[in-house]
Parts: structure tokens; sequence; C-alpha cells
């Protein structure tokens, strides 16, 4: 049998559903270790967990999340890298992927790819103070799409 889904308002469904979603959250996040922990949490009973664990899920409206991947050049220095992410994490950015190739010739290439809907700074400004950063030899936006 093909399952059958529906995107239904969290309003008028039984709160048993929104508990049931704070408890994997906390599973999820570590704030519970165990199954029984994270249903006495939020004050339900495991076997309800069980029962809608795999069939109850939050909807997240990926076209509200701009992703962004820029290729910067790096020097082959100590923190080079780590500059680059704090100041990204800074200005409100979450940061999805990163990779690194080995440096060749004292640079290296790496792609950063972020959610930058959370950010506080314009985008420009942000590759700015990338490229004022010690160890950024060059900033590059190579993708630009709405998650």
């Amino acid at each position: 049998m093909q399952k059958e889904y529906y995107l239904i308002d969290k309003s008028v469904l039984p709160e048993i559903f929104s508990k049931v979603i704070e408890a994997k959250r906390l599973l999820q996040t570590g704030q519970c270790k165990t199954v029984n922990d994270a249903a006495k949490t939020v004050q339900i009973s495991r076997s309800v967990f069980y029962k809608y664990k795999d069939s109850v899920h939050v909807f997240v409206e990926k076209d509200k999340q701009n992703i962004i991947t820029i290729i910067l050049y790096l020097s082959d220095e100590i923190g080079s890298l780590s500059r680059v992410l704090n100041l990204i994490s800074s200005v409100g950015a979450n940061i999805l992927t990163i990779n690194q190739n080995v440096p060749m010739n004292g640079i290296a290439p790496v792609s950063i790819s972020f959610v930058t809907s959370g950010m506080n700074l314009q985008l420009e400004e942000l590759f700015s103070q990338m490229e004022r950063l010690s160890g950024v030899i060059s900033v590059k936006p190579v993708a630009k799409e709405r998650g």
C-alpha cells in the first residue's frame, strides 16, 4: 500500500503530535538520552511516542532559506579557515558544508555553503570583511539558490 501524506496546520491537531515532535527534537539534540526521558519531559507515554514517531514530522519551508556557495583561496597558515568560519557565524549565517583541498604552493582552495536568511549583514559587506581577514587571498561567490 502506498503512503499518502497531508500537510496540516499544527493548530488543528491534537497536542499529542506536537509533544511527539518535541520528544524527537530532545533526542536528536541530546538534551534527553533515552526515549523514556524524552517522553517524561514532554509528558507522554513511551507507547504514544513509539506509535507516532515515524509518522509525525516537522515541515520545513526550504524556499525561505537562501543558500550561497563561495570559493575562497586561503594561504596555508594556521587559523585562516577558522577566522573565515567565525566571521560567517558571527553575522548569523548557518554553515552547511565546508570542503577544503590540500594546499598547493601555499594556497588552499576552500568551498563553503551557508544559509544567508538569518544574516544581519549584506553579502557584499560580508565578502569585503572576509577579504580583509589575515590569510584570505580571494573570495568568489559561485552559486546562490533558494533551498
